[in-house]
């Protein structure tokens, strides 16, 4: 299992964001589990929380939310996706089971100790908790690691969400987020990615909301450390966030591809490669004689021509032969040897 380190992970961590896909159901939970290993995600993350602790029953749902015209109610819709401590224990065991780090995000008391005591290895706070400091201070202090995502934020709310989480713990990664779901492409600023990490000095990873596989691709590439993004098992059941989220067949072409990417990034170091070693001579040039030259010819450019192979002089020594008197007859397209001039 991919190895997490306080402020620093190996590779780009993906994240397979199940939510409250699993429609309320926890044998359909498991099924997103074991969906998410087969995927190639590093972890597997729902939300937990008690409805009545969340959301009063007067809010109404969000233009994404609403899938009929019956129901306005985001207390009705969230309770509906309510799963039990109980249930929450089952997943977290059977992802064990499944070898996929179990992760959820609480909102609020109740659902952080849930979280810890079934031991969630590091606590992921949603964009919308990010004022909330009650939580916050109370997320921080169980003293591990925390992913703080930034959807809707400004950097000055980061600042202090930070400030904050930082007086009872430093292992903190940051989430550039869109709130919006699906969000628009002109939208995802991936730029912002680099100035969280001028700004703060910490790891930042890209919690994805467009369509698509294309901006957590490009988040990877310019060196997010973590990649989340919603999965279902099928675009078309009911529920707030299954068209927003990608199938497992777009999910695990979003992990090969990001693994490709890294492959890919390299070392920095400017030097060939072993198989452009092998092919260096082939296709690099040498000089060679543009006609028969006889023995005693003093060298001029009218006689020296430039091709593959580069086994021979190379052409940026053409200077240095003109002047120097061939010692034996070449005959046209041969190579010009040092130890054929004088």
């Amino acid at each position: 299992m991919k190895k997490v380190e306080k402020n620093k992970i190996e590779n780009c961590f993906i994240i397979a964001e199940a939510g409250v896909n699993h429609n309320g159901s926890v044998d359909t939970a498991k099924k997103l589990v074991m969906v998410a290993k087969e995927m190639g995600a590093d972890a597997v993350k729902f939300q937990t929380f008690k409805t009545e602790n969340l959301v009063t029953k007067y809010a109404k749902k969000a233009d994404y939310q609403i899938t009929d015209t019956e129901d306005d109610s985001q207390y009705e819709m969230i309770k509906k996706l309510e799963l039990s401590a109980d249930e929450f224990q089952e997943i977290a065991r059977y992802a064990a089971e499944e070898d996929i780090i179990f992760l959820s995000s609480p909102f609020d008391f109740e659902s952080v100790d849930l979280l810890d005591k079934i031991g969630a290895p590091f606590f992921k706070v949603a964009s919308g908790e990010i004022t909330n400091f009650p939580l916050l201070k109370y997320i921080a202090k169980k003293q591990k690691p925390v992913i703080l995502s930034t959807g809707m934020s400004t950097l000055g709310e980061v600042e202090e969400a930070l400030n904050l989480m930082e007086k009872y713990n430093d292992d903190l990664i940051l989430m550039h987020c869109l709130t919006s779901y699906p969000a628009k492409m002109e939208d995802a600023n991936l730029n912002v990615i680099k100035t969280l990490e001028t700004a703060f000095k910490r790891p930042v990873g890209f919690s994805d909301h467009t369509p698509g596989i294309e901006m957590s691709v490009a988040a990877a590439a310019l060196g997010s450390c973590m990649i989340e993004k919603h999965f279902t098992l099928d675009k078309n059941l009911p529920g707030p966030d299954h068209k927003a989220s990608l199938e497992p067949h777009e999910f695990a072409e979003m992990v090969r591809s990001i693994r490709n990417v890294e492959k890919g990034m390299g070392n920095g170091i400017k030097k060939p490669t072993v198989e452009e070693i092998k092919i260096k001579n082939l296709v690099r040039k040498s000089i060679v004689a543009k006609k028969d030259i006889p023995a005693g010819t003093v060298l001029t450019e009218d006689f020296l021509d430039i091709k593959r192979p580069g086994t021979g002089i190379k052409p940026k020594n053409l200077h240095k032969l003109i002047g120097m008197k061939i010692t034996e007859n070449i005959k046209k397209d041969s190579q010009i040897q040092w130890n054929q001039v004088e």
